[in-house]
């Protein structure tokens, strides 16, 4: 088993999204993740001011370049917005004030800054109009993946047309609470024969029970399990940060911004979710593979 991670924020002290983040700070997070088990990542940015966001790329294309660990464990990377819905909840821990409609020359320079190693991106679907970003990514062999949204069924369906693939930590990034029935949750469950769905299988993000149902009714094939790790993860209670938002991690190993209700990435590790699956879903080892190790590289194209 050789585990792929497809969201990883930071890991063991460090923070991909760190403006600051250096060569040490890099080559720990990835020692640690392979001592861990895990195979490969993607490293993965969120939100920020463009300019901001573009220098952090550029900074990890560079540091992954000098460190021969780095370009074995990082396969590439994950832009998490700024695509997204800035409406309370659907936001979750992303700044609202650095969040935009997604446009061709942005996406662009996403890319370009990137240098080819942006694999997938999260946006909204509802913050493309016509899904025109949406199809340029695909023609550009990335990934896109909805979160942080509220679309309509209509703009769903018109996403999957344009290319879109994969749910994003689905059951999250959304408002605690929803309506019963017409919710996000269920309009991408009514497609589901069309999408990757991605869960953080850690009890928090998705109590075990639900997660057991959504596995039913999407399928083993169609899922995969990520740990949507923050720099905590490994380290335990206490004030963290992810791209300079100040993250409380609790006795246990919850993130939440302060005085918020949403969470905030996790703290679960790799070696946790294969326990997770095995002893409080009770997969097989080779449903446990598919989730966490073929699935997701079937879904990038690896």
């Amino acid at each position: 088993m050789k585990p792929f991670d497809l969201q990883v924020n930071g890991y063991a002290g460090t923070d991909f999204c760190s403006s600051s983040l250096n060569a040490e700070q890099l080559h720990h997070a990835c020692r640690t993740l392979a001592d861990d088990g895990v195979d490969a990542i993607l490293a993965t940015l969120i939100t920020d001011d463009l300019t901001s966001l573009l220098d952090k790329i550029s900074n990890l294309v560079r540091l992954r370049e000098e460190d021969e660990l780095a370009r074995k464990v990082i396969a590439g990377f994950h832009v998490e917005g700024p695509f997204l819905n800035l409406a309370p909840g659907y936001v979750g821990a992303h700044e609202p004030e650095h969040v935009r409609p997604a446009c061709l020359e942005d996406a662009q320079a996403i890319l370009d800054a990137g240098e080819g190693l942006v694999k997938l991106i999260t946006l909204a679907p509802e913050q493309d109009s016509g899904a025109v970003v949406t199809k340029f990514l695909v023609e550009q062999a990335v990934v896109v993946s909805a979160g942080h949204c509220d679309p309509s069924l209509d703009q769903v369906k018109a996403a999957i047309d344009g290319g879109l693939s994969m749910v994003t930590h689905f059951g999250n990034g959304c408002p605690v609470e929803l309506s019963r029935h017409d919710n996000v949750l269920q309009r991408f469950l009514s497609l589901r024969e069309h999408l990757w769905f991605c869960f953080i299988p850690d009890g928090v993000h998705v109590d075990f029970f639900a997660l057991k149902n959504y596995l039913d009714l999407v399928g083993v094939d169609r899922s995969i399990m990520t740990t949507d790790a923050i720099s905590a993860a490994t380290l335990g209670s206490g004030m963290h940060e992810i791209s300079g938002i100040s993250v409380k991690v609790d006795e246990d190993g919850v993130a939440r911004r302060p005085g918020s209700p949403n969470l905030a990435g996790s703290t679960v590790t790799m070696p946790r979710i294969l326990h997770n699956l095995s002893q409080e879903i009770g997969l097989s080892e080779e449903e446990i593979i598919a989730l966490v190790d073929r699935n997701p590289r079937c879904a990038l194209g690896l």
